[in-house]
């Protein structure tokens, strides 16, 4: 009997050894496979590796920041083997845990990433703790990019590769932006096999600079959008357009080396947009009024843009109405919002006539109801000319104080507007208003010792003057009188 329960025994253990033998495989710890996730339940993710054993992970593992999942059944991920007890794998996305000495060189001497929380800053660099130990990472290996705030990375847990481990674990040093730079190299790659140029792709905007801004296409794989492709509308600063953040679609115009090593990609988010003249000719018609913005100024008129991307000239001679404009800055300044009016529009040759005095209207067309002859009038200094000064009275409205009329001013007006500058205010009389001429003649009052023009013409002819009674006065009778009782 006993020896039957012996003979039981040998065979029951030599199944067992076995069962285990069949179990194993090629797979050892710290090794980094491709799995199959084939089942979720609430704690753990179940992945088919193509070992003879499946594997598991903690579902935590694989959620984001937002608690949400970030994998379903039938997606490939890959893992690292970090335990193969139990008949299964345990999987992770990174090596970390307790170890010791021995574990930490086999992770370094596979290049094996693992998970560390940044303690703190301390001088040149970062405090991790990593498996147990206090690592250091120099302040330029926690990223690939410049640290210009440090603080932003404190408690935050991170993958890192132990690039030096000396005297027993005592000395040990890690570095984030090897691994990112490996990573980066990986995804380049994959961009570069799957992605040519021409091709539209989208993209999330990481930051901005003054000529542009990079936009990651691919994990860790940014592209340049200069300013001038961002946007078909004429940027000053390319927050006009997009902001860190934006999710946009991007056309790669360029994949080339760059020249401290990787990849060089130019992109234009513009391209990946419809022209705005192909639809031009249906969103605006000759004779329309449209807002627009000053963009630019030229020698012959100013640029003004209707719409993103649309810009049009409105020159010099459609500037004003009854003057001559020889600059546009006399007229609008660069950003200025105007209302324009179409005068014509070519979509194939991408050019657009506009002008600002048919947006206004003619000004002259109903002047004579707004100024009247005799009416005090308040306007603004233009210039002092050789026939006079020319001061604006209303918008498009200029008139003239002719130095001959000033010449009769009372002696106070006259030396008040003697001294006025271009933009300064001074008021007027209507003298005269004719329409068909686009002229007004402006006065300035008359002073109370001025001879009228027909008593000089009467005292060369020797002929005695009507007299001017409000002009005249006493005086004036007398003088009459004694040249009546002369004759006699």
């Amino acid at each position: 009997m006993s020896d039957e329960i012996k003979k039981d025994g040998e065979d029951f253990a030599s199944m067992f050894e076995a069962y285990e033998a069949g179990m194993q495989d090629n797979v050892r710890v710290g090794d980094k496979i491709k799995g199959t996730v084939i089942a979720i339940d609430g704690s753990s993710v179940f992945v088919s590796t193509g070992a003879k054993r499946d594997g598991v992970i903690a579902r935590e593992e694989l959620q984001g920041d937002d608690g949400e999942l970030g994998v379903a059944v039938g997606d490939e991920i890959e893992l690292y083997v970090v335990g193969t007890g139990g008949g299964e794998l345990k999987l992770s996305k990174a090596m970390g845990g307790k170890g010791g000495f021995e574990q930490l060189e086999q992770v370094k001497a596979a290049g094996l990433p693992v998970d560390g929380k940044v303690t703190g800053a301390v001088k040149g660099g970062f405090s991790i703790q990593i498996m147990g130990k206090r690592a250091f990472c120099p302040m330029s290996q926690l990223d690939d990019r410049f640290v210009d705030n440090a603080e932003e990375y404190v408690g935050k847990t991170f993958q890192f590769l132990i690039i030096k481990l000396e005297q027993g674990g005592r000395n040990l040093v890690v570095s984030r932006r090897e691994l990112l730079m490996r990573e980066k190299a990986e995804s380049q790659a994959k961009f570069q096999e799957e992605v040519k140029e021409g091709d539209v792709v989208q993209g999330t905007v990481k930051r901005l600079a003054e000529f542009g801004a990079f936009i990651e296409v691919a994990p860790g794989v940014e592209g340049l959008c200069h300013i001038s492709e961002l946007s078909y509308a004429r940027l000053e600063n390319p927050a006009d357009a997009v902001k860190p953040g934006d999710v946009i679609p991007v056309k790669v115009i360029e994949i080339g080396q760059a020249k401290k090593g990787g990849l060089k990609i130019g992109l234009s988010a513009k391209q990946a947009q419809q022209d705005p003249w192909e639809t031009a000719s249906d969103l605006f018609k000759t004779g329309d009024k449209v807002p627009g913005k000053v963009v630019r100024l030229a020698d012959f008129g100013a640029f003004v843009e209707i719409a993103p991307g649309l810009e049009g000239l409105v020159h010099l001679s459609e500037m004003a109405f009854g003057r001559r404009v020889m600059k546009a800055e006399d007229v609008v300044k660069a950003g200025e919002a105007v209302t324009v009016a179409i005068k014509d529009i070519d979509p194939v040759k991408r050019r657009i006539s506009l002008s600002l005095k048919e947006a206004e209207g003619d000004p002259w067309a109903d002047v004579e109801s707004q100024l009247s002859v005799g009416a005090e009038i308040t306007g603004t200094v233009e210039s002092f000319g050789k026939y006079g000064l020319f001061v604006t009275l209303l918008p498009g409205i200029t008139g003239l104080l002719p130095k001959s009329k000033l010449a009769q001013a009372p002696k106070e007006k006259r030396e008040e507007v003697e001294k006025a500058k271009p933009g300064d205010s001074v008021t007027l009389f209507v003298d005269e208003v004719k329409p068909a001429e686009r002229k007004i003649t402006l006065g300035a009052g008359q002073s109370e010792d001025a001879e009228p023009k027909d008593w000089k013409k009467h005292v060369k002819s020797g002929a005695a003057p009507q007299p001017r009674a409000a002009s005249m006065g006493l005086l004036g009778e007398k003088l009459a009188e004694a040249m009546r009782n002369k004759k006699k």
